[in-house]
């Protein structure tokens, strides 16, 4: 179900640089599905319950960008498109937002950076080429399992693994930066070595610019999706995983753990996991414009 509602604003300040300074969001919910999604409790003040399936458009938001992007204060800093929800789920095929967002970025020089999980992005592969010859853009991809069995459960209506990782490798042909957000790593799930040297092995083929690895964090309403989940479709793993989340997160000896290997795996294939080195390279080449990011 799809409904049309308006927005004050359509980027919204971040009380921390992370490293980006603003967050825009098309759309609220995500019919992707994704049992793990840490967003879920962002429907509560819409009083809707189906972040999956109520999916609700910003119908007002181009004109409300282009308000803010041409105010005189705007100061060009980075802005994280789809920071909760991604921007190019399927909504996106009816409503094509996304053109006209990526036509502002480049009108007022605006940096940003894209997350998704699906290779619609490719769609408008021309105007994120040509905005990435003015100013900064980091494309992402969310990859957490090359397992086709265990994926079309836990993210079932996001596209393939394999199409994200071409979308990725067609994206390293521009001047945009592109890195593969590994994450969550799901214990019991996705954590396993064969797993995680598949995804290291094809993101070095994509000749991309980072890996961000990230373990899954569990709260509020997204923890009990994803234990209803786990009970239903691994019942094997649902009483071992909640002995290791006892809290919001897994202790710290299995991240420990986790983390010898999966930096093992990095330097194997001589990735790099820092998600700001891209960034302030391309701050020094656009020094000349005075463009701030950080």
């Amino acid at each position: 179900m799809y409904k049309e509602i308006i927005c004050s604003e359509a980027c919204n300040k971040l009380k921390r640089k992370i490293p980006f300074a603003w967050d825009l969001n098309i759309y609220r919910g995500c019919e992707h599905g994704c049992k793990y999604c840490y967003a879920i409790y962002s429907h509560q003040y819409l009083d809707s319950e189906d972040y999956f399936s109520e999916i609700y458009v910003k119908s007002n938001i181009v004109e409300q960008l282009e308000k803010q992007l041409s105010s005189p204060t705007w100061k060009r800093e980075v802005v994280n498109i789809g920071g909760v929800t991604d921007s190019y789920q399927p909504i996106e095929k009816e409503y094509k937002l996304m053109p006209e967002i990526l036509r502002l970025m480049i009108k007022y020089k605006t940096p940003c950076i894209i997350s998704t999980k699906s290779d619609l992005i490719l769609r408008d592969y021309d105007l994120i080429d040509e905005l990435s010859k003015i100013t900064y853009v980091n494309v992402a991809a969310t990859i957490t399992c090359t397992d086709e069995s265990i994926r079309k459960k836990i993210e079932p209506n996001a596209s393939l693994p394999k199409a994200r990782f071409s979308m990725l490798k067609e994206f390293s042909k521009t001047n945009a930066s592109t890195g593969l957000h590994f994450m969550p790593i799901i214990p019991f799930l996705t954590d396993g070595f064969d797993n995680v040297d598949s995804i290291y092995s094809q993101a070095t083929d994509c000749h991309i610019d980072y890996v961000l690895p990230g373990v899954l964090y569990l709260r509020g309403k997204t923890r009990k999706v994803f234990f209803e989940f786990i009970k239903q479709e691994f019942p094997n793993l649902f009483e071992p995983l909640q002995a290791l989340y006892k809290k919001g997160g897994a202790g710290k000896e299995y991240k420990d753990k986790l983390y010898i290997m999966v930096n093992q795996l990095k330097r194997k294939y001589n990735l790099s996991s820092s998600y700001s080195k891209p960034l302030k390279e391309k701050l020094r080449q656009c020094s000349n414009e005075q463009l701030t990011f950080l």
